[in-house]
Protein backbone atom coordinates (compact mmCIF):
# COMPACT_ATOMS: atom_id res chain seq x y z
CA UNK A 1 0.00 0.00 0.00
CA UNK A 2 1.27 3.47 -0.87
CA UNK A 3 2.29 5.25 2.34
CA UNK A 4 1.91 8.73 0.82
CA UNK A 5 -1.22 9.31 -1.25
CA UNK A 6 -0.73 10.79 -4.70
CA UNK A 7 -2.40 14.15 -5.27
CA UNK A 8 -4.43 14.98 -8.37
CA UNK A 9 -6.69 17.88 -9.16
CA UNK A 10 -9.69 16.10 -10.72
CA UNK A 11 -10.06 12.32 -10.48
CA UNK A 12 -12.52 10.89 -13.00
CA UNK A 13 -13.33 7.31 -12.04
CA UNK A 14 -14.70 5.37 -15.00
CA UNK A 15 -13.59 5.60 -18.61
CA UNK A 16 -16.89 5.24 -20.44
CA UNK A 17 -18.58 8.02 -22.45
CA UNK A 18 -19.77 9.90 -19.33
CA UNK A 19 -16.37 9.80 -17.66
CA UNK A 20 -14.43 10.73 -20.78
CA UNK A 21 -16.79 13.62 -21.52
CA UNK A 22 -16.38 14.85 -17.94
CA UNK A 23 -12.61 14.66 -18.39
CA UNK A 24 -12.74 16.52 -21.71
CA UNK A 25 -14.99 19.26 -20.33
CA UNK A 26 -12.92 19.84 -17.19
CA UNK A 27 -9.66 19.81 -19.12
CA UNK A 28 -11.04 22.40 -21.55
CA UNK A 29 -11.78 24.56 -18.48
CA UNK A 30 -8.10 24.45 -17.55
CA UNK A 31 -8.23 21.73 -14.88
CA UNK A 32 -5.66 18.93 -14.63
CA UNK A 33 -7.48 15.61 -15.07
CA UNK A 34 -6.63 11.99 -14.22
CA UNK A 35 -8.90 9.19 -15.43
CA UNK A 36 -8.95 5.89 -13.53
CA UNK A 37 -10.52 2.72 -14.94
CA UNK A 38 -10.80 -0.79 -13.51
CA UNK A 39 -10.16 -2.46 -16.84
CA UNK A 40 -7.06 -2.52 -19.00
CA UNK A 41 -8.46 0.04 -21.43
CA UNK A 42 -11.26 2.61 -21.45
CA UNK A 43 -14.56 2.56 -23.31
CA UNK A 44 -15.06 -1.21 -23.42
CA UNK A 45 -18.85 -1.15 -23.19
CA UNK A 46 -18.91 1.66 -25.75
CA UNK A 47 -17.00 -0.57 -28.18
CA UNK A 48 -19.20 -3.62 -27.62
CA UNK A 49 -22.38 -1.54 -27.97
CA UNK A 50 -21.10 -0.38 -31.34
CA UNK A 51 -20.40 -3.83 -32.78
CA UNK A 52 -23.70 -4.02 -34.61
CA UNK A 53 -23.53 -0.38 -35.71
CA UNK A 54 -22.69 2.51 -33.40
CA UNK A 55 -26.04 4.17 -32.62
CA UNK A 56 -24.83 7.50 -31.21
CA UNK A 57 -28.08 9.41 -30.85
CA UNK A 58 -31.48 9.97 -32.47
CA UNK A 59 -32.73 12.51 -34.96
CA UNK A 60 -36.28 13.06 -33.70
CA UNK A 61 -37.43 16.55 -32.61
CA UNK A 62 -36.06 17.65 -29.27
CA UNK A 63 -39.41 17.78 -27.39
CA UNK A 64 -40.12 14.15 -28.37
CA UNK A 65 -36.51 13.21 -27.65
CA UNK A 66 -36.74 14.54 -24.08
CA UNK A 67 -39.97 12.65 -23.40
CA UNK A 68 -38.11 9.36 -23.97
CA UNK A 69 -36.68 9.73 -20.46
CA UNK A 70 -40.06 9.24 -18.82
CA UNK A 71 -40.16 10.23 -15.16
CA UNK A 72 -36.76 11.91 -15.48
CA UNK A 73 -37.60 13.98 -18.56
CA UNK A 74 -37.46 17.27 -16.70
CA UNK A 75 -34.01 16.71 -15.20
CA UNK A 76 -32.46 15.18 -18.28
CA UNK A 77 -34.07 17.87 -20.41
CA UNK A 78 -31.93 20.34 -18.48
CA UNK A 79 -28.78 18.36 -19.30
CA UNK A 80 -29.79 18.26 -22.94
CA UNK A 81 -30.25 22.01 -22.87
CA UNK A 82 -26.46 22.19 -22.66
CA UNK A 83 -25.55 19.22 -24.86
CA UNK A 84 -28.15 17.61 -27.11
CA UNK A 85 -28.24 15.29 -30.11
CA UNK A 86 -27.08 18.01 -32.53
CA UNK A 87 -24.20 18.89 -30.21
CA UNK A 88 -23.20 15.24 -30.06
CA UNK A 89 -23.11 15.01 -33.85
CA UNK A 90 -21.03 18.20 -34.02
CA UNK A 91 -18.69 16.80 -31.37
CA UNK A 92 -18.18 13.61 -33.41
CA UNK A 93 -17.54 15.71 -36.50
CA UNK A 94 -14.81 17.50 -34.54
CA UNK A 95 -13.10 14.12 -34.21
CA UNK A 96 -13.33 13.60 -37.96
CA UNK A 97 -16.35 11.29 -37.77
CA UNK A 98 -19.35 12.24 -39.90
CA UNK A 99 -22.78 10.89 -39.01
CA UNK A 100 -26.02 10.13 -40.82
CA UNK A 101 -29.65 9.60 -39.85
CA UNK A 102 -30.95 6.14 -40.68
CA UNK A 103 -34.45 5.28 -41.83
CA UNK A 104 -35.52 4.68 -38.21
CA UNK A 105 -34.30 8.12 -37.13
CA UNK A 106 -31.27 6.67 -35.37
CA UNK A 107 -27.96 8.45 -35.90
CA UNK A 108 -24.82 6.49 -36.80
CA UNK A 109 -21.21 7.26 -37.68
CA UNK A 110 -20.76 7.11 -41.44
CA UNK A 111 -18.69 3.92 -41.10
CA UNK A 112 -21.05 2.49 -38.42
CA UNK A 113 -18.05 1.77 -36.17
CA UNK A 114 -17.29 2.79 -32.59
CA UNK A 115 -13.55 2.02 -32.55
CA UNK A 116 -12.31 4.89 -34.77
CA UNK A 117 -14.36 7.38 -32.75
CA UNK A 118 -13.04 6.08 -29.42
CA UNK A 119 -9.43 5.93 -30.63
CA UNK A 120 -9.56 9.48 -31.91
CA UNK A 121 -11.18 10.69 -28.71
CA UNK A 122 -8.65 9.06 -26.38
CA UNK A 123 -5.78 10.28 -28.54
CA UNK A 124 -7.09 13.84 -28.38
CA UNK A 125 -7.56 13.63 -24.61
CA UNK A 126 -3.98 12.42 -24.16
CA UNK A 127 -2.68 15.20 -26.38
CA UNK A 128 -4.66 17.68 -24.29
CA UNK A 129 -2.93 16.44 -21.16
CA UNK A 130 -5.44 14.02 -19.64
CA UNK A 131 -3.64 11.25 -17.70
CA UNK A 132 -5.00 7.69 -17.84
CA UNK A 133 -4.57 5.02 -15.16
CA UNK A 134 -5.93 1.57 -16.08
CA UNK A 135 -6.25 -1.50 -13.87
CA UNK A 136 -7.37 0.79 -11.05
CA UNK A 137 -10.51 -0.55 -9.36
CA UNK A 138 -12.09 1.97 -7.02
CA UNK A 139 -12.68 0.64 -3.50
CA UNK A 140 -14.05 3.75 -1.78
CA UNK A 141 -12.36 6.16 0.60
CA UNK A 142 -9.96 5.96 3.50
CA UNK A 143 -11.10 7.31 6.85
CA UNK A 144 -9.39 10.60 6.09
CA UNK A 145 -10.91 10.99 2.63
CA UNK A 146 -8.31 9.62 0.21
CA UNK A 147 -9.54 7.56 -2.74
CA UNK A 148 -8.63 3.88 -2.57
CA UNK A 149 -7.78 1.87 -5.69
CA UNK A 150 -6.90 -1.80 -6.08
CA UNK A 151 -4.12 -2.21 -8.65
CA UNK A 152 -2.30 -5.35 -9.84
CA UNK A 153 0.60 -4.58 -7.49
CA UNK A 154 -0.96 -3.11 -4.36
CA UNK A 155 -3.59 -0.74 -3.05
CA UNK A 156 -3.03 2.85 -4.13
CA UNK A 157 -4.35 5.97 -2.45
CA UNK A 158 -5.10 9.21 -4.26
CA UNK A 159 -6.16 12.59 -2.92
CA UNK A 160 -8.21 14.73 -5.29
CA UNK A 161 -9.55 18.27 -5.19
CA UNK A 162 -12.72 16.94 -6.84
CA UNK A 163 -14.01 13.61 -8.10
CA UNK A 164 -16.35 12.56 -10.91
CA UNK A 165 -17.78 9.07 -10.46
CA UNK A 166 -18.83 7.51 -13.77
CA UNK A 167 -18.59 3.76 -13.28
CA UNK A 168 -21.76 2.71 -15.07
CA UNK A 169 -24.73 0.74 -13.79
CA UNK A 170 -25.05 -3.00 -13.31
CA UNK A 171 -25.35 -4.38 -16.84
CA UNK A 172 -22.50 -6.12 -18.69
CA UNK A 173 -20.33 -6.46 -15.55
CA UNK A 174 -17.55 -8.20 -17.49
CA UNK A 175 -16.94 -4.86 -19.20
CA UNK A 176 -16.63 -2.98 -15.92
CA UNK A 177 -20.18 -1.94 -15.00
CA UNK A 178 -20.61 -4.23 -12.01
CA UNK A 179 -22.28 -1.86 -9.53
CA UNK A 180 -19.71 -2.46 -6.80
CA UNK A 181 -19.68 1.28 -6.12
CA UNK A 182 -23.05 1.03 -4.37
CA UNK A 183 -21.72 -0.07 -0.98
CA UNK A 184 -19.08 2.68 -0.54
CA UNK A 185 -21.61 5.36 -1.46
CA UNK A 186 -24.37 3.97 0.73
CA UNK A 187 -21.88 3.79 3.62
CA UNK A 188 -21.38 7.53 3.26
CA UNK A 189 -25.08 8.30 3.38
CA UNK A 190 -25.73 8.64 -0.36
CA UNK A 191 -29.29 7.74 -1.43
CA UNK A 192 -28.89 4.89 -3.93
CA UNK A 193 -31.87 3.17 -5.56
CA UNK A 194 -31.34 -0.59 -6.12
CA UNK A 195 -30.04 -1.43 -9.59
CA UNK A 196 -32.53 -3.24 -11.82
CA UNK A 197 -32.48 -4.58 -15.37
CA UNK A 198 -33.58 -2.21 -18.12
CA UNK A 199 -33.78 -2.69 -21.89
CA UNK A 200 -33.98 -6.38 -21.13
CA UNK A 201 -35.77 -9.51 -22.23
CA UNK A 202 -38.37 -11.43 -20.23
CA UNK A 203 -38.96 -15.08 -19.41
CA UNK A 204 -42.20 -16.70 -20.50
CA UNK A 205 -41.57 -20.44 -20.21
CA UNK A 206 -42.12 -21.85 -23.67
CA UNK A 207 -42.86 -25.44 -24.48
CA UNK A 208 -39.78 -27.45 -25.38
CA UNK A 209 -40.91 -27.56 -29.00
CA UNK A 210 -41.07 -23.78 -29.39
CA UNK A 211 -37.89 -23.15 -27.38
CA UNK A 212 -35.79 -25.59 -29.40
CA UNK A 213 -37.28 -24.92 -32.83
CA UNK A 214 -37.69 -21.14 -32.78
CA UNK A 215 -35.18 -19.59 -30.35
CA UNK A 216 -33.62 -16.68 -32.23
CA UNK A 217 -36.56 -16.30 -34.64
CA UNK A 218 -37.59 -12.69 -35.32
CA UNK A 219 -41.18 -11.57 -34.94
CA UNK A 220 -41.94 -8.80 -37.43
CA UNK A 221 -43.94 -6.83 -37.87
CA UNK A 222 -46.06 -7.10 -34.76
CA UNK A 223 -47.90 -4.62 -32.56
CA UNK A 224 -47.57 -4.83 -28.80
CA UNK A 225 -50.54 -3.84 -26.61
CA UNK A 226 -50.34 -3.34 -22.84
CA UNK A 227 -51.74 -1.24 -20.03
CA UNK A 228 -49.71 0.76 -17.55
CA UNK A 229 -50.35 0.92 -13.81
CA UNK A 230 -52.86 3.73 -14.33
CA UNK A 231 -54.87 1.71 -16.85
CA UNK A 232 -53.70 3.64 -19.91
CA UNK A 233 -53.45 1.63 -23.12
CA UNK A 234 -50.15 1.56 -24.98
CA UNK A 235 -49.58 0.18 -28.47
CA UNK A 236 -46.54 0.22 -30.73
CA UNK A 237 -45.48 -1.57 -33.88
CA UNK A 238 -42.00 -2.98 -34.23
CA UNK A 239 -39.88 -6.09 -34.00
CA UNK A 240 -38.89 -8.54 -31.29
CA UNK A 241 -37.16 -11.91 -31.04
CA UNK A 242 -38.12 -15.24 -29.52
CA UNK A 243 -35.48 -16.58 -27.11
CA UNK A 244 -35.09 -20.00 -25.52
CA UNK A 245 -36.73 -18.66 -22.37
CA UNK A 246 -39.01 -15.90 -23.59
CA UNK A 247 -38.89 -12.74 -25.65
CA UNK A 248 -36.59 -9.75 -26.20
CA UNK A 249 -35.80 -7.09 -28.80
CA UNK A 250 -36.35 -3.39 -29.40
CA UNK A 251 -40.14 -3.53 -29.14
CA UNK A 252 -39.91 -5.23 -25.74
CA UNK A 253 -37.04 -3.02 -24.55
CA UNK A 254 -39.14 0.08 -25.17
CA UNK A 255 -41.57 -1.03 -22.46
CA UNK A 256 -39.16 -2.93 -20.20
CA UNK A 257 -39.37 -0.54 -17.19
CA UNK A 258 -43.17 -0.70 -17.24
CA UNK A 259 -43.18 -4.49 -17.63
CA UNK A 260 -40.48 -4.99 -14.99
CA UNK A 261 -42.35 -2.85 -12.46
CA UNK A 262 -45.65 -4.61 -13.18
CA UNK A 263 -44.04 -7.99 -12.52
CA UNK A 264 -42.51 -6.68 -9.29
CA UNK A 265 -45.94 -5.48 -8.16
CA UNK A 266 -48.07 -8.44 -9.27
CA UNK A 267 -45.72 -11.42 -9.77
CA UNK A 268 -46.32 -11.51 -13.55
CA UNK A 269 -47.83 -9.39 -16.29
CA UNK A 270 -49.51 -10.03 -19.64
CA UNK A 271 -49.00 -8.35 -22.99
CA UNK A 272 -50.79 -9.05 -26.25
CA UNK A 273 -49.29 -9.13 -29.72
CA UNK A 274 -51.05 -8.43 -32.99
CA UNK A 275 -49.39 -10.89 -35.36
CA UNK A 276 -51.05 -9.43 -38.46
CA UNK A 277 -51.14 -5.63 -38.13
CA UNK A 278 -52.11 -5.05 -41.76
CA UNK A 279 -55.34 -7.08 -41.58
CA UNK A 280 -58.51 -6.39 -39.65
CA UNK A 281 -60.13 -8.95 -37.40
CA UNK A 282 -63.09 -9.09 -39.75
CA UNK A 283 -60.94 -9.89 -42.76
CA UNK A 284 -58.98 -12.54 -40.88
CA UNK A 285 -62.19 -14.19 -39.69
CA UNK A 286 -63.67 -14.18 -43.20
CA UNK A 287 -60.50 -15.59 -44.75
CA UNK A 288 -60.11 -18.33 -42.14
CA UNK A 289 -63.79 -19.28 -42.43
CA UNK A 290 -63.34 -20.19 -46.11
CA UNK A 291 -63.50 -23.93 -46.89
CA UNK A 292 -60.07 -25.55 -46.55
CA UNK A 293 -60.88 -28.85 -48.20
CA UNK A 294 -58.25 -31.49 -47.50
CA UNK A 295 -55.58 -28.98 -46.44
CA UNK A 296 -54.34 -28.99 -42.86
CA UNK A 297 -55.36 -26.08 -40.68
CA UNK A 298 -51.73 -24.90 -40.58
CA UNK A 299 -51.57 -24.85 -44.36
CA UNK A 300 -54.96 -23.13 -44.50
CA UNK A 301 -53.62 -20.52 -42.05
CA UNK A 302 -50.57 -19.93 -44.23
CA UNK A 303 -52.54 -19.61 -47.47
CA UNK A 304 -55.26 -17.37 -46.09
CA UNK A 305 -53.24 -15.11 -43.76
CA UNK A 306 -49.58 -15.56 -44.68
CA UNK A 307 -48.77 -16.67 -41.13
CA UNK A 308 -46.36 -19.56 -40.72
CA UNK A 309 -43.15 -20.44 -38.92
CA UNK A 310 -42.76 -18.78 -35.54
CA UNK A 311 -46.06 -16.89 -35.69
CA UNK A 312 -47.95 -20.12 -36.32
CA UNK A 313 -45.98 -21.79 -33.54
CA UNK A 314 -47.01 -19.06 -31.12
CA UNK A 315 -50.65 -19.66 -31.98
CA UNK A 316 -50.19 -23.36 -31.25
CA UNK A 317 -48.51 -22.37 -27.98
CA UNK A 318 -51.61 -20.64 -26.61
CA UNK A 319 -54.46 -22.51 -28.34
CA UNK A 320 -55.51 -26.12 -28.00
CA UNK A 321 -56.48 -28.15 -31.07
CA UNK A 322 -60.18 -27.28 -30.89
CA UNK A 323 -59.50 -23.57 -30.52
CA UNK A 324 -56.95 -23.61 -33.34
CA UNK A 325 -59.53 -25.10 -35.68
CA UNK A 326 -62.18 -22.49 -34.82
CA UNK A 327 -61.94 -19.61 -37.30
CA UNK A 328 -63.30 -17.00 -34.90
CA UNK A 329 -61.02 -17.95 -32.00
CA UNK A 330 -58.01 -18.22 -34.27
CA UNK A 331 -58.65 -14.80 -35.84
CA UNK A 332 -59.07 -13.13 -32.44
CA UNK A 333 -55.87 -14.72 -31.17
CA UNK A 334 -53.92 -13.56 -34.21
CA UNK A 335 -54.97 -10.02 -33.35
CA UNK A 336 -54.52 -10.44 -29.59
CA UNK A 337 -52.02 -13.16 -28.78
CA UNK A 338 -51.61 -13.19 -24.97
CA UNK A 339 -48.13 -13.68 -23.54
CA UNK A 340 -47.61 -13.91 -19.79
CA UNK A 341 -44.23 -12.50 -18.76
CA UNK A 342 -42.87 -14.15 -15.63
CA UNK A 343 -39.67 -12.26 -14.84
CA UNK A 344 -37.08 -9.97 -16.43
CA UNK A 345 -33.84 -11.54 -17.51
CA UNK A 346 -30.90 -11.02 -15.10
CA UNK A 347 -29.38 -7.55 -14.95
CA UNK A 348 -26.06 -8.97 -16.19
CA UNK A 349 -27.72 -9.65 -19.56
CA UNK A 350 -29.52 -6.32 -19.83
CA UNK A 351 -28.45 -3.60 -22.24
CA UNK A 352 -28.69 -1.06 -19.43
CA UNK A 353 -29.88 -0.73 -15.86
CA UNK A 354 -32.20 1.46 -13.86
CA UNK A 355 -31.63 2.62 -10.32
CA UNK A 356 -28.46 4.19 -8.96
CA UNK A 357 -27.72 7.48 -7.25
CA UNK A 358 -31.04 9.27 -6.99
CA UNK A 359 -31.13 12.62 -8.76
CA UNK A 360 -32.70 14.11 -5.65
CA UNK A 361 -29.38 13.42 -3.88
CA UNK A 362 -27.54 15.69 -6.33
CA UNK A 363 -27.18 19.40 -7.00
CA UNK A 364 -28.13 20.72 -10.46
CA UNK A 365 -24.41 20.40 -11.31
CA UNK A 366 -24.62 16.66 -10.37
CA UNK A 367 -22.61 17.02 -7.17
CA UNK A 368 -23.60 14.60 -4.41
CA UNK A 369 -25.09 16.76 -1.65
CA UNK A 370 -23.74 14.45 1.08
CA UNK A 371 -20.22 14.49 -0.43
CA UNK A 372 -19.12 18.01 -1.42
CA UNK A 373 -16.72 17.92 -4.33
CA UNK A 374 -17.91 14.48 -5.54
CA UNK A 375 -19.92 14.48 -8.77
CA UNK A 376 -21.75 11.65 -10.60
CA UNK A 377 -22.52 11.02 -14.24
CA UNK A 378 -23.84 8.43 -16.66
CA UNK A 379 -25.59 5.18 -15.76
CA UNK A 380 -24.58 5.48 -12.11
CA UNK A 381 -27.52 7.87 -11.86
CA UNK A 382 -31.13 6.83 -11.38
CA UNK A 383 -32.67 7.27 -14.83
CA UNK A 384 -33.69 5.06 -17.73
CA UNK A 385 -34.13 5.41 -21.47
CA UNK A 386 -34.95 3.11 -24.38
CA UNK A 387 -32.39 2.06 -26.94
CA UNK A 388 -32.06 4.22 -30.02
CA UNK A 389 -29.26 6.58 -28.99
CA UNK A 390 -31.04 8.03 -25.97
CA UNK A 391 -28.84 6.23 -23.44
CA UNK A 392 -25.60 7.44 -24.96
CA UNK A 393 -26.80 11.00 -25.46
CA UNK A 394 -27.77 11.39 -21.81
CA UNK A 395 -24.46 9.81 -20.70
CA UNK A 396 -22.54 12.37 -22.76
CA UNK A 397 -24.71 15.23 -21.53
CA UNK A 398 -24.41 14.23 -17.88
CA UNK A 399 -20.65 13.84 -18.26
CA UNK A 400 -20.35 17.33 -19.63
CA UNK A 401 -22.44 18.77 -16.80
CA UNK A 402 -20.50 16.91 -14.10
CA UNK A 403 -17.16 17.88 -15.67
CA UNK A 404 -18.16 21.52 -15.79
CA UNK A 405 -19.39 21.39 -12.20
CA UNK A 406 -16.20 19.72 -10.97
CA UNK A 407 -14.02 22.28 -12.73
CA UNK A 408 -15.99 25.14 -11.17
CA UNK A 409 -15.73 23.49 -7.74
CA UNK A 410 -11.96 23.19 -8.00
CA UNK A 411 -11.54 26.79 -9.10
CA UNK A 412 -13.60 28.15 -6.21
CA UNK A 413 -12.15 25.82 -3.55
CA UNK A 414 -8.76 26.91 -2.12
CA UNK A 415 -6.06 24.23 -2.44
CA UNK A 416 -4.56 23.29 0.98
CA UNK A 417 -1.06 24.72 1.52
CA UNK A 418 0.55 21.29 1.98
CA UNK A 419 -0.55 20.24 -1.50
Amino acid sequence: MSSTPTHVSLAVIGGGPAGLMAAETARAAGVSVDVFDAKGSVGRKFLIAGKGGMNLTHGEPKPDFIQRYGARSREIGEWLGDFDADDLRAWARGLGVDTFVGSSGRVFPSDLKAAPLLRGWVRRLREDGVHFHVHHRWLGWTDDGALRFATPDSERQVRADAVVLAMGGGSWPELGSDGQWQAPLAARGVDVAPLVASNCGFDIGWSEHLATRFAGAPLKPVVIHLRDKDGNEHARQGECVITATGIEGSLIYAFSPMLRDAIAAHGATTITLDLSPDRTLERLHADLAKPRGSRSMSEHLRRQTGLSGVKAALLHEVLDREQFHDAGTLARTIKQLPLRLLRPRPIEEAISSGGGVRLEALSPQLMISALPGVFCAGEMLDWEAPTGGYLLTACFASGQRAGRGAAAWIKQTPVPADN
